[in-house]
């Protein structure tokens, strides 16, 4: 689960860093906002690769994607971008659990 759940949290940091540049541009956000709350999320996200097998981190990712999803107010487009990455969100937790119990029992079945 953790290499599946850090490289959806890694591209969810570089599309957050993108989307700043655009939401400065095109919002009337002031620059410093935008780029206060996008630096907290950003370091979230590359925190958050390091602690996802810690109870909570699941939820804390849900939690980003909402944030993602919610920045769609300030920059339209977050919305789908922010669906697509709650979608790869979901793929990561489920399939990387599933991955490490096919794991845990061919450890099992080996010992």
């Amino acid at each position: 689960m953790r290499v599946l759940c850090s490289s959806t949290l890694i591209g969810e940091a570089l599309l957050i860093m993108f989307a700043a540049l655009v939401a400065m541009q095109l919002s009337d956000v002031p620059t410093a906002t935008v780029w206060i709350v996008s630096g907290i999320a950003m370091l979230l996200c590359v925190l958050l690769c390091g602690a996802i097998t810690r109870p909570g981190a699941v939820a804390v990712g849900w939690a980003l994607q909402t944030g993602l999803i919610v920045s769609g107010f300030v920059l339209p487009t977050m919305f789908g971008l922010g669906l697509v990455f709650a979608a790869l969100w979901w793929c990561s937790v489920h399939y990387g659990r599933r991955i490490d119990e096919i794991k845990a029992a061919r450890e099992l079945a080996e010992a």
